[in-house]
């Protein structure tokens, strides 16, 4: 792809920044709302649909040239802000589906699938998402985008990309019915090695996960 069609996708760097800022910030409102467990029957579907809006932004960030920053080095913004507490949070709402598996890199043949959780990876992006917007909130703009085009590459974007497909993968198991991975398998503080995780649990495993996460199985 040209620069000149890269630019044509968004031909006002301003119009492009408001729009990515807008996005960045519409998940983190969103996502802190999720945290605070009020409703956690729509937890999982939220996620979903917050995940895959703000894998959007990344979509047109990846897309766009590379972004240099006004500066040589980035401007220190300070402590980053504790994320602690929201990935306690999701910790203790997705207990039951937090940990999931994961291919690393896709393109490496010796790859082996890792344990990961989606509370850890929820406050990463967080993290991530919020060092630019400290950027973009001080008025550097171009230091904004240039963070989260970088870190989109480097970090929150292969890590969105991975929350996605396990919410997605949940969503689709309890709606269709078709039989849950014995989660107790997994674990994060160990390798999984080269086993296979048997499907031991049925269509009832599916639907008590489901009903309290605010999925219903398709009738």
């Amino acid at each position: 792809m040209s620069d000149a069609t890269l630019h044509a996708t968004d031909p006002d760097p301003d119009d492009f920044a408001v729009q990515i800022a807008d996005q960045v910030e519409s998940f983190l409102v969103a996502v802190f709302e999720v945290a605070k467990g009020e409703d956690p029957d729509s937890a999982v579907p939220f996620l979903l649909l917050e995940v895959s809006q703000l894998l959007l932004a990344g979509g047109r960030l990846g897309a766009h040239e590379d972004i240099l920053p006004d500066e040589r080095y980035e401007p220190d913004l300070g402590p980053e802000p504790d994320v602690d507490e929201i990935r306690e949070r999701f910790a203790v709402m997705l207990e039951p589906i937090d940990v999931y598996s994961e291919v690393f890199d896709p393109y490496d043949p010796r790859t082996a699938p890792v344990p990961a959780r989606i509370s850890d990876d929820l406050a990463d992006i967080i993290t991530d998402l919020r060092h630019g917007m400290a950027h973009y909130r001080a008025g550097r703009t171009t230091e904004a985008l240039w963070w989260w085009q970088f870190s989109y590459f480097s970090n929150w974007g292969s890590t969105a990309s991975a929350t996605l497909r396990a919410l997605q993968s949940l969503v689709a198991h309890v709606r269709l019915n078709q039989p849950l991975p014995e989660l107790d398998g997994l674990d994060t503080d160990v390798s999984m090695g080269d086993e296979t995780l048997e499907f031991e649990a049925g269509r009832v495993m599916a639907e008590e996960l489901g009903e309290p996460l605010g999925i219903r199985p398709v009738k």
